[in-house]
């Protein structure tokens, strides 16, 4: 199992904004996956998709990484935001993008 905490955490450090989800951005494999890469692309952030779905170990070990349930998991500069439901509603009041201009990752204007 180390070696799978040892794999996320590095995803983690070293991507500026890092989404676990379900099948991968071009080709998301559940609904909530599928809502938060459309509101990455729309907002132009840069990212990295992992895809859970290659491996059942990732799939655990994300949650327990986490301390979260639920697939997907946004990170941003190496800390967990959230899964679907509140990267909707902060994309919705603004604050998603205001976290990421604060943590310097660059966001298209609406």
């Amino acid at each position: 199992m180390s070696g799978i905490n040892e794999f996320i955490d590095n995803e983690v450090k070293t991507n500026d904004v890092v989404v676990f989800m379900k099948g991968t951005p071009q080709f998301p494999q559940c609904g909530f996956s599928g809502q938060v890469v459309q509101i990455l692309d729309y907002l132009g952030v840069a990212y990295k998709g992992v895809n859970v779905l290659a491996d059942d170990a990732l799939r655990n070990g994300i949650k327990e990484y986490s301390n979260w349930p639920t697939i997907p998991q946004l990170y941003v500069k190496g800390e967990f935001v959230g899964g679907c439901d509140i990267i909707r509603e902060m994309f919705q009041s603004s604050e998603l993008q205001q976290h990421l201009t604060e943590k310097g990752v660059p966001v298209k204007a609406a």
